[in-house]
């Protein structure tokens, strides 16, 4: 048993019950379902395999971490999937246009859950240099849920790295005691999310009740002219 091993029993050992100082290492005592959301964590953590999405330059970035220098496989990472139906983690790294937002959706909603979205770089949080571009989306969350930002352009490899470890941290505390935290059991079949529409420009279908008010307002001023 390693030592990391003996830190994980001794994050579930239940304080108020004394173990021998000989044996703490290797044995713990602990509730049923904090073992059982601790063991369903660390399993999930330790074999998330990411979608390989390279949108900009931040791709060269994020393939660097994947060499032998950086190796994310000691997250047991290794596996860059190209398929979203093998992959519950989407690392979008670089700039988003809207052209490139409606694919980016769909490939979204055919990951499996549990699934996670890393946004990585300053163009994928909030548009980074080319936010005022009339070709580019100022910011991945607005279309579809991000999990953890790493920010910089480029955030280096050991940056991913760390947003890597904020991502375990955030499964770590999910539990199978709150549904609000693992939304993938619920009794309902989760919905999947709008897909935009690419016109002369781009369109959320959520916000279509924003463009019906600035007609119906537009029509009413025009009639009352």
């Amino acid at each position: 048993m390693t030592n990391s091993d003996g830190d994980f029993l001794h994050e579930l050992h239940h304080p108020d019950v004394p173990v021998p100082e000989a044996v703490r290492s290797v044995v713990t005592v602990t509730s049923f379902g904090k073992l059982m959301d601790a063991i369903y964590n660390w399993g999930r953590r330790n074999s998330v395999w990411p979608m390989f999405l390279g949108l900009a330059c931040c791709a060269i970035e994020m393939i660097a971490t994947a060499s032998s220098r950086f190796d994310q496989a000691r997250f047991g990472m290794e596996l860059l999937r190209a398929s979203p139906r093998q992959a519950d983690l989407m690392i979008a790294s670089g700039t988003v246009t809207k052209k490139m937002i409606v694919p980016i959706v769909r490939l979204y909603n055919q990951m499996s859950e549990p699934k996670y979205v890393l946004a990585m770089g300053a163009c994928a949080i909030g548009g980074g240099p080319f936010k005022e571009g009339y070709s580019v989306v100022s910011g991945l969350d607005k279309y579809i849920p991000v999990d953890i930002y790493v920010p910089g352009c480029p955030p280096t490899p050991q940056a991913l790295l760390y947003g890597f470890l904020m991502l375990h941290k955030k499964i770590d505390g999910q539990s199978l005691g709150n549904r609000n935290s693992v939304p993938w059991y619920s009794r309902t079949p989760g919905e999947d999310v709008p897909v935009p529409v690419l016109g002369p420009d781009i369109i959320d279908p959520r916000q279509a009740y924003l463009l019906r008010r600035a007609t119906t307002t537009a029509s009413e001023a025009h009639a009352s002219a």
